[in-house]
């Protein structure tokens, strides 16, 4: 299987890098990986602050197409996207802060991802699209989690526009990002200040602040299945079949 994730800790921070070849998309294992990283360092009592990035060009690709393309039923279907929906919920779950550095292009789950991140260092190359729609799909499972960091509008212009690409700008601009940075180097020395400052906080602080910023997504355990559900049944439709098997 293509791709990796590694978990790298020092001085009360954690970073997990994951990798894949075809833009740092997503595929199941990878997904799986992700939750493991995640719920290993919110168990660990030496890590305060988890950093999320990612090796490449772009930070996140989304889901596999590849591996969407091999889907023959719903129950296969259903699977697929509750990948996302299991990383999402285990981000929701965290009782420490995850910081994400988007050092890319960020695409369609990817897009989901950092927004279930609590803070996000992007760069003037970070620029964003949801481009489900154009493919007969819907970004049903990551809704929740962008909608919440930008909003209602800015969830509905970016889904409709799901060839056009938006700025990192708009992307500071509408909250997905907290922070836009000319250049890489920039972004690790912001990203490295803000993280150790992080960590000194008092974790149960950390976790009683965490909790505050996440009420009312309870529903979200619940809610997101049955996005996967829904999304899933589109995928089987003649129409993304065959666009996608057209890509």
């Amino acid at each position: 299987m293509e791709g990796n994730v590694h978990i790298i800790k020092e001085n009360k921070i954690g970073r997990i890098q994951f990798f894949h070849p075809k833009g740092n998309c997503l595929p199941t294992h990878l997904l799986k990986a992700l939750v493991d990283a995640l719920e290993t360092l919110d168990k660990d009592a030496q890590t305060h602050v988890v950093i999320l990035e990612s090796n490449g060009n772009a930070f996140c690709a989304g889901a596999s197409l590849s591996e969407l393309k091999a889907v023959k039923n719903i129950s296969e279907g259903t699977a697929f996207f509750m990948g996302f929906a299991v990383l999402l919920n285990t981000l929701r779950e965290m009782s420490k802060f995850v910081l994400a550095r988007v050092h890319g292009k960020v695409v369609g789950g990817g897009v989901g991802l950092v927004a279930a991140c609590d803070y996000a260092f992007a760069t003037a190359a970070s620029e964003i699209k949801l481009s489900e729609l154009s493919i007969g799909l819907g970004p049903y499972v990551i809704e929740p989690a962008v909608s919440r960091k930008m909003g209602t509008t800015a969830f509905a212009q970016l889904s409709l526009n799901s060839a056009c690409w938006k700025s990192a700008e708009w992307g500071l601009e509408k909250g997905l990002y907290a922070e836009c940075l000319p250049d890489q180097n920039t972004l690790d020395r912001i990203l490295n200040e803000k993280a150790k400052q992080f960590s000194e906080y008092a974790p149960k602080a950390c976790s009683a602040l965490r909790k505050l910023h996440w009420k009312d997504t309870h529903h979200w355990k619940d809610l997101l299945p049955e996005n996967a559900k829904i999304t899933a049944q589109l995928a089987l439709s003649d129409f993304t079949q065959n666009r996608i098997k057209s890509l």
